[in-house]
């Protein structure tokens, strides 16, 4: 029923047995675009189970001096008891696990009697529970919201029927949760509205997808360039403009890759294909347009196409590259985790990448200035590409920036010499030819005036 409440921002906070997910969706006219997703798929309901089991084998560990943890039958016993036990607790202050016969020793056979709280069961999963609020934080930030723009939380999964829970998002988003959808039929419910607009019965609902990891292509020195950021709303199409790095390239090969770090060789490659027949061009000349275009079911179509020659190559990938929900946010994970090596990584390429093209400009930029330049103004430039290529091939990212720096400057100034000098010629000749028209308009007046005086005379 929430398609009924237009123009509204909705969180859904899914709690379920073996994973937390979180989505910020926006709702108008029975459209529902997802902003955002997060989670954690190694957060669940059974990571409560099995820290109150710990909890009751510890206990029954200090009274009898066994721990249950080694006898699978007992275990599995423990198991189900605790489950049990967390399920009354939603709705009970109280509740009593009783296991007799649970184990047996010399002695005889043992029983498990233990009365648990619901604050004790809280005091135990806190930890658990504050781990769902960073991926809560985590999509309201890629989908630029703040917690109180949130209009509706709603709670998915059986998890969430524990008060506690329900308290902390209460909390965190300042709102109460909408108790109106059942949280264990929730998504299945979803499912059948999904299945009916695929099949065509539901026409007045539709869903909005979105990419759950960056997608581009590898470029110069291993970079990671992204055609289309994680959480973008599908369907949709990008595309951007390449050039060549080597003089008179025929060939490029496109390496598509998908994730979250800095380098494309880690994250995933999805496809690779060449585009051939490239016209012979100077570095930087040739116009490669390649275009992501990603439909609603997720399938991305990835072309390359020489503008010059109109040649075009092209490659399909199947939805999120076969990925499971767990590979993907472990691919996030990693992301974030070392997100300031890969940061260091592509400033050093490029660094690099810009050194290469300052030496091929300046090189270039003196052969063609040929004697228009002085050997002592050549000098400053010439020494600044050596300094710069003896530091270019290392791992020193101030020292190769400062070069860049020093070359760069040194070419403006011979940049700025041939354009003065350009400008001067521009103005002798618009002087020489300023002196000839008015010589022709002295002439033509000096000539008329004879003829007058003349005129006179006779």
């Amino acid at each position: 029923g929430l398609e009924k409440k237009e123009g509204k921002l909705i969180a859904v906070y899914d709690l379920g047995g073996g994973t937390f997910d979180v989505s910020i969706l926006e709702i108008g006219d029975g459209v529902f675009e997802v902003k955002s997703t997060n989670g954690d798929t190694f957060l669940g309901g059974e990571d409560f189970d099995q820290t109150l089991v710990n909890y009751l084998a510890d206990e029954f560990k200090k009274e009898n001096s066994v721990d249950l943890r080694g006898d699978k039958l007992a275990l599995q016993r423990l198991k189900e008891a605790a489950e049990k036990a967390k399920i009354e607790l939603s709705s009970a202050a109280q509740t009593e696990v009783n296991l007799p016969f649970i184990t047996a020793d010399q002695s005889g056979p043992k029983h498990l009697t233990l009365k648990l709280t619901r604050a004790t069961l809280e005091g135990l999963v806190e930890d658990l529970i504050q781990k769902t609020i960073a991926p809560c934080k985590a999509a309201l930030k890629d989908a630029e919201l703040k917690a109180s723009d949130i209009d509706e939380v709603v709670l998915v999964g059986g998890q969430t029927r524990m008060p506690k829970i329900r308290e902390t998002v209460k909390e965190f988003f300042n709102k109460e949760p909408n108790m109106s959808v059942n949280p264990d039929e929730v998504v299945a419910m979803g499912a059948a509205i999904q299945a009916g607009v695929l099949q065509g019965d539901v026409k007045d609902v539709l869903l909005l997808d979105v990419t759950p990891l960056s997608l581009g292509i590898e470029t110069l020195g291993g970079v990671f360039t992204r055609l289309i950021d994680k959480n973008t709303t599908i369907p949709t199409k990008k595309s951007q403009v390449f050039s060549t790095a080597e003089d008179n390239q025929s060939a490029v090969t496109i390496r598509v890759f998908q994730g979250e770090r800095e380098m494309a060789n880690d994250n995933k490659l999805l496809g690779q294909f060449n585009l051939e027949g490239i016209a012979p061009a100077p570095r930087g000349i040739p116009q490669i347009d390649v275009a992501f275009d990603i439909d609603a079911n997720g399938i991305v179509a990835v072309s390359a196409t020489d503008k010059a020659t109109e040649k075009e190559q092209k490659i399909t990938i199947e939805a999120s590259g076969g990925l499971s929900d767990e590979e993907i946010e472990n691919m996030i994970k990693e992301a974030e985790s070392n997100a300031e090596d890969d940061k260091k990584k592509r400033e050093l390429v490029e660094a690099k990448n810009q050194a290469e093209a300052l030496i091929h400009t300046a090189e270039k930029g003196i052969q063609d200035a040929g004697e228009k330049i002085t050997e002592d103004e050549k000098k400053p430039v010439e020494e600044a590409i050596t300094a710069l290529k003896d530091v270019m091939d290392g791992d020193d990212l101030t020292a190769i920036q400062e070069k860049n720096a020093t070359l760069s400057q040194a070419a403006m100034k011979i940049g700025e010499k041939l354009y003065q000098q350009e400008q001067s010629d521009a103005q002798d000749n618009d002087s020489n030819s300023s002196k000839e028209d008015s010589n022709e308009d002295v002439v033509d007046a000096d000539y008329e005036e004879v003829k007058d005086d003349k005129e006179a005379s006779n």
